[in-house]
C-alpha cells in the first residue's frame, strides 16, 4: 500500500501540503494512521509533480524514504504552484524498489498515483496487458502493477475518453481480472482531479476554491469527509461530485 494526495486550488507551496500539517505526507511514511493491513511504513520511495504554469507538470521521484531525502525539505519550501499530486510509497513484495516505481507516473499534463495492490499479478494482469500497444509494455517506468495500471488508464485517455470515464473503466477491468484488489487511484491535468475508493480509504476536504483528496486526513479539520468505497469522485478547486463506481 502507499499513501497519496492531489491539491487544487490557490497557490500553494510543496511544504504547506506535504511536510508542514501535523498528519503530512512527510508523517505518514514513517507513521501512517490508516493502512488497513497493507503494511506498516511507506518507506520505499516518493514523489511529488506539481505544474509551474501553463506547461507540463514538473515530478521528483526517490527510490529511498522521503524522511532520508536532504533535498525535499529545501525544494518543498520555495516551490509553490496551484495543483500537486504526491505519494510515499510501499512496495508490494518482489516489486522493484527505484525511481520510476515511484508515483506520480506522468505523460503531457497528466499525473497519476496508485494506492494499493494488483492480485495474482502478475499472471491476472496478462489478458488485460495484451491489449496495449507492445510499446508501451516495453517502456513501462517500471516493473509494477502501478506502472501498469497507468498504462491502461493513459491508453484510454489517448484514445479520446474521458478522465473520470477511463478511471473507472480500468477499475472495473481489473477488478474483474484480479478479485480483491486495491485500485485506490488518483489522476490531474492541474485543473481536474479523479479519484477512487476501491478496497480502502480517501478522505476529501473542499473549500470554496480548494481542494484536496488525500488517502488519510493530515490534520483534524473538521471538514475533512470519508468517501464510501466503491466510489468515483471528480473534482476542480471549486467543484466536487462523487457516485458509485458501478453507475458513473
Amino acid at each position: 500500500m502507499c499513501r497519496h494526495l492531489v491539491y487544487l486550488g490557490p497557490p500553494v507551496t510543496l511544504r504547506e501540503v506535504l511536510l508542514d500539517p501535523p498528519y503530512s505526507l512527510l508523517r505518514q511514511s514513517w507513521a501512517p494512521r490508516d493502512m488497513r493491513g497493507g503494511g506498516t511504513i511507506n518507506a520505499d520511495g516518493f514523489g511529488v509533480g506539481w505544474y509551474p504554469g501553463a506547461g507540463p507538470p514538473v515530478r521528483y521521484r526517490r527510490a529511498q524514504p522521503i524522511w532520508s531525502d536532504p533535498t525535499i525539505a529545501d525544494l518543498a519550501g520555495v516551490t509553490s504552484t496551484t495543483a500537486m499530486l504526491a505519494a510515499v510509497r510501499s512496495a508490494t513484495v518482489g516489486m522493484a524498489v527505484v525511481d520510476g516505481a515511484a508515483a506520480p507516473f506522468a505523460e503531457g499534463r497528466w499525473l497519476f498515483s496508485h494506492n494499493g495492490v494488483v492480485r495474482g499479478w502478475p499472471d491476472s494482469m496478462v489478458p488485460l496487458a495484451a491489449e496495449l500497444p507492445v510499446r508501451d509494455l516495453l517502456t513501462l517506468d517500471a516493473a509494477t502493477d502501478s506502472a501498469l495500471l497507468w498504462a491502461l488508464v493513459r491508453h484510454r485517455l489517448r484514445a479520446g475518453v474521458a478522465p473520470a470515464s477511463a478511471v473507472a473503466e480500468t477499475v472495473t477491468a481489473v477488478a474483474a481480472a484480479a478479485p480483491g484488489s486495491r485500485l485506490n487511484l488518483l489522476l490531474t491535468d492541474g485543473h481536474t482531479a479523479v479519484a477512487t475508493t476501491t478496497g480502502h480509504a480517501l478522505s476529501l476536504r473542499a473549500g470554496p476554491d480548494s481542494v484536496l483528496l488525500a488517502s488519510e486526513p493530515h490534520d483534524e479539520d473538521p471538514g475533512w469527509r470519508e468517501v464510501p468505497d466503491g466510489h468515483l469522485v471528480q473534482a476542480t478547486a471549486t467543484s466536487v461530485r462523487q457516485w458509485p463506481l458501478a453507475a458513473p
